[in-house]
């Protein structure tokens, strides 16, 4: 019997992960599709059932920003799905000035990890028992920037910054999914679920989208051909399908030929990686509760 392996996309309905979509569905898959509105969710439907007739698709609404959202739609994705072949943790979001959720976290951070950190904690169970399995996280080389990481600090930080500090703060929440990816890894190891993140480089698509000039200048870029986003959608579909990679779990690599790339040293070790699971496991720890 025919199986098409089920992946989770979040952030799907524009940029690099609208493109994976896409390259996905072409391969034979069926999505799992995370959004916040239901009109370009619909949108993405008609152009993926345009690209591949055929494939099914389910649209899962949810506010990545509240994590809350996220722990319910994560079980609504679980109920829906007897197994999970790959979840790709894609969303992402810089804000070029601080937004606190109603939850009280800065939105950057809670869109960029620690709603992974949640969707892939309120899936992780249905991913063991999919095994062989796949997580892929879409990071950036923008963590290089990040500053340094303290985590007790900067889970909890909202204090208020400018567009130019904006920047070092989208690169520490990029620089946290890294080593939420290589922590998940080692916690993963011997269950047959594969944990990596990835660098999709620069890229046009969706480039800088808050600012007042953003449309003009991703024009401009592309008419250089600067920042094809077919690339970065490329090593984000490599990481879940490449059977090259099958084994391979804990790896951080390049939109370059999936280069191995090492998580920048202020995230590097083992025992940062583990104090900052750590302490994000007790701050989501109400959020996580089980309930009735």
């Amino acid at each position: 019997m025919d199986r098409r392996p089920v992946m989770v996309i979040t952030g799907a309905t524009n940029g690099l992960g609208r493109l994976a979509a896409l390259d996905l569905a072409r391969g034979g898959a069926a999505l799992g599709v995370v959004a916040r509105s239901a009109e370009k969710a619909d949108a993405l439907r008609e152009e993926i059932g345009a690209a591949a007739p055929g494939t099914p698709v389910d649209v899962f609404l949810a506010d990545l920003s509240l994590l809350r959202d996220v722990r319910r739609v994560g079980k609504e994705i679980g109920a829906r799905y007897p197994r999970i072949d790959v979840l790709i943790n894609n969303a992402g979001l810089h804000a070029f000035s601080q937004r606190i959720t109603p939850e009280g976290f800065s939105e950057m951070t809670a869109v960029n990890y620690l709603a992974p950190w949640v969707l892939t904690a309120t899936l992780r169970d249905r991913l063991v028992a999919s095994a062989p399995a796949r997580i892929v996280t879409v990071a950036s080389e923008a963590s290089r920037r990040s500053g340094g990481i303290v985590p007790a600090r900067d889970l909890v930080l909202t204090g208020d910054y400018t567009r130019r500090e904006s920047s070092r703060l989208y690169g520490r929440t990029k620089l946290m999914d890294i080593m939420f990816s290589q922590e998940l890894g080692r916690r993963l190891a011997g269950t047959g679920v594969m944990a990596n993140c990835c660098d999709p480089g620069f890229n046009t698509s969706g480039l800088g989208r808050e600012l007042p000039f953003a449309d003009v200048l991703e024009k401009a870029l592309t008419r250089l051909g600067v920042g094809d986003p077919r690339r970065g959608a490329g090593i984000i579909v490599r990481l879940a399908t490449d059977p090259g990679l099958a084994g391979t779990t804990g790896g951080y690599y390049s939109v370059k030929d999936a280069e191995p790339l090492l998580c920048p040293e202020p995230g590097r070790g083992e025992e940062i990686q583990r104090e900052l699971w750590e302490r994000t496991a007790t701050l989501l720890a109400d959020i996580l509760a089980p309930t009735a």
